[in-house]
């Protein structure tokens, strides 16, 4: 350890390399806020994060496509705790998301705890140390390597922040690895592809390439499109963030504040359009949607035809765009909705014996998101496989804790995803019910003794049963759609049943009896109760009337932040000095 103070406000010195309170896997947007709210909640500097690309940002590192940009509004996107006056624009882009997550890893000094370039391989659960024993490889050909290319990190508690969009998803096709073309998919884009006049192929049509057929149909000579199903789509009404409005949240962050909440109320009134599919806002989507076919392709029916879903609004990702059905219309661009049979070595075979050449095949076809911890392997309590434990489905309570995995949490794990809201809500809370789990721990390494806490199984199966039931009677439960929320058996894995708020008080609390507490250490919880955590309340709490007097205030203090920025401070000064 280094430095003079006590254990765990330490970070890890070079003695303690492969020893740590509490190891993180991935430095992205979930990742990180565990480890700010370490710092914050715990007092705790004595821990490491795992990251295996090169820098922070999770899926904004890796996700570099053209058109790669949030559909959620930039002022819901942030964390609560590190709001930003700066953004640019309504929906921010990918390079705008990542520069903002960049510097609160700075603002929080978390780059002196992530190893870059290293991988975890698998972990192992000792129920005599009752510490996880954490297997990594450092990227081969790096300088770290030539130190260590692998090694074990001891930890008394296991955080997974690698979250639902991390390992590239490729269609299995006939073919694929015999294309002679390039061939890359969304998430590993390589932008040194030079793609001007280029006959390009994009297998999928969701919200990934929803976002980059426009851009690439501007420079491209052909553009075809492989559509398996339909997407809901909705306006997107993108627009920039005028200075004077940047202004105005700086000087004056109710009004920020404010927004935020507004945004908040909005996008959770949402959720009642997945809830209930008969419900006027999930009919203002099906009407939505008609304007925006009718529009673009006018009495072209049979596009329209193929364009309009036959699943409720919600069973998969309702689609944000402005320019995505425009796009289509140009003649160099074409929808195939015929089932591809193979991949030749230049180009798509459909359905039929068609045959279509290209230069370039670009795969936006997801993530693997039913295996959430893919390809890491991982044994708990009595040495069982996490593989056994999540055999039929991945499972966890409050989508954090996993049955016969102690001194573990997840953030973005089973059943925490949302169809209508941001997830950095969700993530906010997980961290924080999290870091209500470590705590105990750590104070009982400090008596030097130790302590495991796992779910009850009576605990998971009553969370579950509940979850799927209500589940079943949402969207994301329709027979007609095959979504990445739900396995082939039917089973819904991904996605929340209820809305961000209703999530937020359900983790506002850790009731000790739902778990099984082992250890010498485990006094201090014998008999315990509930620990009561809190939520960050994001919804509208001040009233508008009051708003309104705090704006004329702050356009007020902006105007004059402005005129003495200009020069008029000197004119004051002067006065002052008379």
């Amino acid at each position: 350890m280094i430095g003079d103070k006590p254990w765990p406000e330490v970070p890890i010195g070079n003695k303690d390399h492969a020893n740590a309170a509490v190891v993180i896997i991935g430095a992205g947007i979930s990742g990180m806020c565990t480890a700010i709210d370490l710092v914050k909640q715990n007092n705790c500097k004595n821990f490491i994060i795992l990251e295996k690309s090169s820098g922070v940002g999770g899926t904004w590192h890796d996700n570099k496509y053209p058109g790669a940009c949030c559909d959620v509004w930039s002022q819901l996107y942030s964390y609560s705790f590190a709001q930003n006056h700066a953004w640019t624009r309504e929906y921010p882009g990918q390079e705008e998301i990542l520069s903002y997550l960049m510097g609160v890893a700075q603002e929080y000094n978390l780059y002196q705890h992530v190893r870059f370039n290293t991988t975890v391989e698998n972990a192992t659960w000792d129920d005599e140390a009752k510490k996880w024993r954490i297997h990594v490889s450092t990227a081969k050909g790096s300088k770290d390597a030539e130190f260590n290319p692998e090694y074990d990190i001891s930890a008394d508690f296991l955080v997974s922040a690698v979250g639902q969009l991390n390992v590239p998803k490729w269609p299995q096709i006939p073919g694929l690895k015999e294309f002679q073309g390039k061939l890359m998919h969304s998430a590993r884009w390589d932008w040194s592809y030079d793609l001007k006049d280029k006959k390009i192929a994009i297998i999928g049509n969701g919200a990934t390439a929803v976002q980059i057929i426009p851009e690439i149909a501007k420079v491209a000579a052909k553009v075809g499109i492989y559509q398996r199903t339909p997407n809901w789509l909705t306006p997107r009404l993108d627009a920039p963030i005028h200075s004077w409005t940047r202004s105005l949240f700086k000087y004056v962050p109710p009004l920020m504040w404010r927004k935020r909440a507004l945004q908040m109320d909005f996008r959770e009134s949402f959720y009642h359009i997945i809830g209930d599919t008969s419900s006027l806002g999930a009919e203002e989507i099906r009407t939505l949607n008609k304007q925006m076919l009718d529009t673009a392709f006018g009495d072209d029916e049979e596009m329209k035809k193929k364009l309009q879903p036959n699943y409720n609004p919600g069973c998969k990702r309702i689609i944000i765009s402005d320019d995505y059905y425009p796009t289509l219309t140009k003649e160099h661009v074409h929808l195939i909705t015929d089932k591809i049979s193979a991949i030749t070595n230049s180009g798509i075979e459909v359905e039929g014996g068609r045959v279509d050449d290209y230069d370039l095949i670009i795969c936006a076809t997801g993530f693997e998101t039913l295996d959430f911890m893919h390809p890491i392997e991982m044994r708990g309590y009595a040495g069982k496989p996490l593989s056994e434990v999540w055999k039929g489905g991945a499972k966890a309570l409050y989508g954090i804790t996993v049955e016969d995995m102690p001194n573990f949490g997840m953030l973005y794990g089973p059943n925490t995803n949302l169809g209508h809201n941001s997830i950095i809500l969700m993530i906010e809370a997980q961290s924080r019910y999290i870091n209500a789990l470590i705590c105990p721990i750590l104070s009982a390494r400090k008596q030097n003794l130790s302590l495991s806490i796992r779910p009850k199984s009576s605990r998971m199966i009553e969370f579950n049963s509940r979850l799927q039931r209500e589940l079943q009677n949402s969207a994301f439960a329709d027979p007609n759609c095959q979504s990445w929320y739900k396995n082939d058996d039917g089973l819904i894995t991904n996605n929340w049943s209820g809305n961000v708020v209703e999530y937020q008080e359900i983790t506002g609390k850790v009731d000790w009896k739902d778990y099984e507490i082992e250890g010498d250490g485990k006094g201090g919880l014998e008999g315990k109760g509930e620990s009561r955590i809190g939520r960050v309340r994001e919804e509208s709490i001040v009233s508008n009337e009051v708003l309104g007097v705090v704006g004329v205030v702050g356009v007020v203090a902006v105007a004059v932040a402005g005129w003495v920025g200009r020069g008029g401070g000197r004119w004051l000064g002067n006065l002052r000095v008379r």
